[in-house]
C-alpha cells in the first residue's frame, strides 16, 4: 500500500503541512500572533503577517523564556516540558485533530500552568491523542510568561499573557474550521495558572463570543494581585535590573537578564493594609486586576458560558512533599504560612485543625496553603457563576492519591492531568519519583475523567448534576485511597 502523504491545510494565514498518525493529524507551531521581540514583548499581541508557500507544521515551536523549576525529588519534566527553547516565534498553538476534513467537531483549547513563569504546550502531559481519538479537536496554547507576560509596567498593557490567550481564541474562531473544528462549540480549559487565566476570561468583556464553555482545574478565582501589590513586584524588578519601571526602559533588556532577575523577586511581602497575598509567596506574578475575577463575572461572558470547575483534595502536597517539608513542618511554620494569607491567622489555623482532628503540622500547612491557593477562590467562582448562569455550573473534587515519594504525594496539584488527557499509563509518569508513583492507576479512572471532560465539551454536562449553592456539594472523582 502506498504511504499517505502528509496532510496540508489551507488557513487564512497560509498553507501548513502536518503529520498523520494513529490518533489523527497534528499541526504544530502555528503562529496566532507576531513574534514578541524587543519593545513588542510589552505590547499587545500583534497580527501575524502570514506566509507564502507551505509552512512546516511538523515540528514544535520555541517556548517562552522561562527559568528552570525544581521540585526536589519529584520529576516534573512531563509537566514543565523542555523549559526555554530559544526562538522568537513562540506565540503559537498546536492542533491535534481527528481529520482536517471540514467537519464541525467540538474544540477544546488548553492553557497550561506553571505559576505564570514556566510551562509550554510541548509538555508530555498535554498530548492530544485521546481527544482526537474521541472526535475532539484539541488546541494547546503558548503565551508570554514572567516579566514580558505579567509584570505591570507603565506604558504597557496589563496582563499581556492573558491578552495572548485572547488572541489565540480569536485565531481559533478564524481558523479552526479548516482543521475540522466547530468555532461555535469551543471549550477553553486550563490548569493552575492556566486555570486562573481561564477563570479571568469569564470576567473579561473582550472574551464574549470566543467560547461556549470553560473548565477551571485548580485555578484561583481570587488569585489576582491588586495594582498596589503589583507595583511592589515592579519596583523590585526595576531595582534588580537598574532601570526605571517603564516599558520603554525594559524594552532593550534581553530575556536572559529578565530571568536572572527573578530570584530578586522571590519571597516579596505583598501584604497591604487591606489585602493579603493571594499566592502566599509562591509566585511574584499573577493577573493584575482591581477586582477579583470571581467578583466580576457579570462584566464578562460568564452568564452565557457553561463552567466545570474543581480542585484536588491535597493540592499543596506538591509544594511540601518533594522537599520533605510535610514531615519537617512545625506549628510555627503553619502559622507563618497562614499569616501571609489570612488577616487572623490563628483563627484560620484553628478552623483547619477542627476540620482535621489528628492532622500533623505538615498536613495542616498543606490544608491552609491549598485552601488559600485554590480552594477558596474556586468556591467563590462556583458560587458566583451559579448565581448568574442559571444552573450551568458543575463542581468536582479530585481525590485519587498518587503513590509517589513513598505514597506521600497524594492527591496533589497536577495529579489530575494524566487522567484528563487519558495518558495515566504513560511510563514517564510512573516510578517513586514520578508524578503518579510506582503503582498502576485504578482501572477505568482515566476513561471516566477524560470522558467527563469530553462530554462537557460536547454537551455542557460532564454527567452529574449542576452545582446548587443551597446544597454546595462537589462530584468526587477518584478514590481517596489508591486502588489496585
Amino acid at each position: 500500500m502506498a504511504q499517505q502523504a502528509d496532510p496540508v491545510v489551507e488557513t487564512p494565514a497560509g498553507a501548513v503541512r502536518g503529520v498523520r498518525d494513529g490518533s489523527g493529524e497534528r499541526y504544530r507551531a502555528l503562529p496566532y500572533a507576531a513574534a514578541p521581540t524587543g519593545a513588542g514583548r510589552f505590547a499587545p499581541p500583534a497580527p501575524h503577517p502570514g506566509w507564502s508557500g507551505v509552512r512546516d507544521g511538523t515540528q514544535p515551536s520555541p517556548t517562552a523564556p522561562q527559568p528552570v523549576r525544581d521540585f526536589g525529588r519529584l520529576d516534573m519534566t512531563p509537566y514543565f516540558g523542555p523549559g526555554w527553547v530559544r526562538g522568537e516565534e513562540y506565540l503559537t498553538v498546536d492542533v491535534h485533530t481527528p481529520s482536517a476534513d471540514g467537519g464541525r467537531r467540538p474544540v477544546m483549547v488548553f492553557v497550561h500552568g506553571g505559576g505564570f513563569v514556566t510551562g509550554s504546550n510541548r509538555a508530555a502531559l498535554y498530548d492530544g491523542g485521546a481527544f482526537a481519538r474521541d472526535e475532539v479537536v484539541l488546541v494547546t496554547v503558548n503565551y508570554r510568561l514572567g516579566i514580558p507576560g505579567f509584570l505591570d509596567l507603565a506604558g504597557a498593557p496589563a496582563n499581556r499573557g492573558l491578552l495572548d490567550v485572547l488572541a489565540a481564541l480569536r485565531w481559533v474562531q478564524d481558523t479552526i474550521a479548516a482543521f475540522g473544528g466547530d468555532p461555535d462549540n469551543v471549550t477553553v480549559f486550563g490548569q493552575s495558572a492556566g486555570g486562573t487565566l481561564t477563570g479571568a476570561l469569564l470576567a473579561t468583556p473582550a472574551a464574549g463570543g470566543l467560547f461556549r464553555r470553560a473548565i477551571v482545574q485548580s485555578g484561583n478565582g481570587t488569585g489576582a494581585f491588586t495594582p498596589e501589590q503589583a507595583q511592589r513586584v515592579t519596583a523590585a524588578a526595576a531595582a534588580a535590573l537598574g532601570v526605571e519601571p517603564t516599558a520603554e526602559a525594559f524594552a532593550p533588556i534581553p530575556d536572559e537578564r529578565f530571568l536572572a532577575a527573578l530570584p530578586a523577586l522571590a519571597g516579596l511581602d505583598l501584604r497591604t493594609r487591606t489585602t493579603t497575598d493571594p499566592l502566599a509567596g509562591l509566585s511574584p506574578f499573577s493577573l493584575v486586576l482591581p477586582v477579583q475575577p470571581a467578583e466580576a463575572l457579570a462584566d464578562g461572558p460568564a452568564g452565557d458560558v457553561d463552567l466545570l470547575i474543581g480542585t484536588n483534595t491535597e493540592e499543596a502536597h506538591l509544594y511540601l512533599v518533594p522537599r520533605g517539608d510535610l514531615e519537617s513542618t512545625t506549628e510555627a511554620d503553619v502559622l507563618s504560612v497562614a499569616a501571609r494569607i489570612h488577616a487572623d491567622p490563628e483563627a484560620a489555623v484553628a478552623a483547619h485543625r477542627t476540620a482535621r482532628p489528628g492532622a500533623t503540622p505538615g498536613e495542616l500547612r498543606s490544608a491552609v496553603l491549598g485552601q488559600a491557593l485554590f480552594g477558596a477562590g474556586t468556591t467563590r467562582m462556583a458560587q458566583a457563576h451559579a448565581r448568574i448562569s442559571g444552573g450551568r455550573t458543575h463542581l468536582y473534587s479530585f481525590g485519587y492519591r498518587s503513590t509517589a515519594l513513598g505514597g506521600r504525594l497524594g492527591a496533589a496539584h497536577t495529579v489530575e492531568l494524566p487522567f484528563v488527557f487519558d495518558i495515566a499509563d504513560n511510563p514517564l509518569l510512573h516510578g517513586d519519583t514520578r508524578l503518579l508513583g510506582p503503582d498502576p492507576t485504578p482501572s477505568g479512572l482515566a476513561a471516566q475523567i477524560h470522558g467527563a471532560w469530553v462530554a462537557f465539551a460536547g454537551t455542557g454536562s460532564p454527567g452529574w448534576a449542576p452545582y446548587d449553592p443551597q446544597r454546595p456539594r462537589a462530584k468526587i472523582l477518584g478514590s481517596r485511597r489508591p486502588e489496585g
